[in-house]
């Protein structure tokens, strides 16, 4: 009797392990592959073989939960179909030649932590579903032809870390709901034409340790507030329109090492307020129409 017992469930165990994929999930990686000229990637996948052996598909109690196709020749588009891979937790598509729109199906996918299609072609608009994704940690769309403004939305995402969409054509205001990021230690929105000031609201980024929004159209003054965000290692604003008082509650951020404010139309006492930073920050002043000029705070 026992014996039967553990062969039963040897056998159980057996078909659990090899049990497929839903038809859903298979169909959806190959409309991925049709769209994105499978057949001449780097590495191609045998679709008669198991799902769970296809190079960059991961695979987790009969659910597709991570695809990393990265720097494997991926040529074409995005599916609508991508939003059936539902149980998907990590997408990295990084460095192909991925043209067309982010689909707006991408909603469907609540379980995805880590998105990357940076360094890629895509177009058009970050869909305002993006602020569906409750669960994204890391955004990286850098590298793109995105074009339109920042979502709203993209407050909702209140378990994010990071957002690295530089080098894209993304226009308009940084929205206040940025501020609602609670968790963001990286926004990264460089080389794109944004315009407006800083929000406010940016003074609620606590964990925030890097801000790089330089090389846009940015007006306004630097809030002061940034002064008080502690963990700041980062602060990079060259290339903007920025004017008014450089506030001097940035000498207080204690971790700070890359201060660059360059290449705006900036007043103040740079020189002090270099004395006060930090020994050994990484200092770029100058204004627009001026020499470069840069320091080493704490040094001769």
């Amino acid at each position: 009797m026992k014996t039967i017992k553990l062969t039963l469930l040897l056998c159980f165990v057996s078909a659990i392990s090899f049990a497929n994929i839903s038809n859903k999930e298979k169909s959806a990686l190959i409309a991925l592959c049709d769209a994105t000229n499978g057949d001449n990637w780097t590495v191609t996948w045998d679709i008669n073989s198991p799902v769970s052996s296809w190079h960059g598909v991961v695979v987790e109690n009969n659910k597709v939960i991570s695809i990393d196709l990265s720097f494997n020749n991926l040529n074409g588009i995005l599916p609508a179909q991508i939003g059936d891979l539902e149980h998907l937790e990590t997408l990295n598509l990084f460095r192909n030649n991925i043209s067309g729109i982010i689909p707006e199906s991408i909603s469907n996918l609540k379980q995805l932590k880590s998105l990357n299609i940076a360094f890629n072609s895509l177009e058009g608009r970050l869909p305002n579903s993006i602020g569906d994704l409750t669960s994204l940690e890391s955004i990286e769309l850098f590298m793109n032809k995105l074009e339109g403004s920042i979502p709203e939305t993209i407050g909702n995402l209140n378990n994010l870390r990071k957002i690295e969409i530089f080098s894209n054509n993304l226009t308009g205001n940084i929205p206040n709901e940025i501020g609602d990021l609670k968790n963001l230690r990286e926004l990264s929105i460089s080389s794109n034409n944004l315009t407006g000031a800083i929000p406010k609201t940016i003074k609620n980024l606590v964990s925030l340790e890097k801000l790089s929004l330089f090389d846009n159209s940015l007006f306004g003054p630097i809030p002061s507030s940034l002064g008080n965000l502690a963990n700041l290692e980062e602060i990079m604003l060259s290339d903007n329109l920025l004017y008014g008082n450089v506030p001097t509650s940035l000498a207080s951020l204690d971790n700070l090492k890359i201060l660059m404010i360059n290449n705006n139309d900036l007043k103040g006492d740079f020189a002090s307020l270099g004395e006060k930073l930090p020994n050994g920050v990484h200092f770029e002043f100058a204004n627009i129409g001026e020499r470069k000029n840069s320091s080493l705070a704490g040094t001769d």
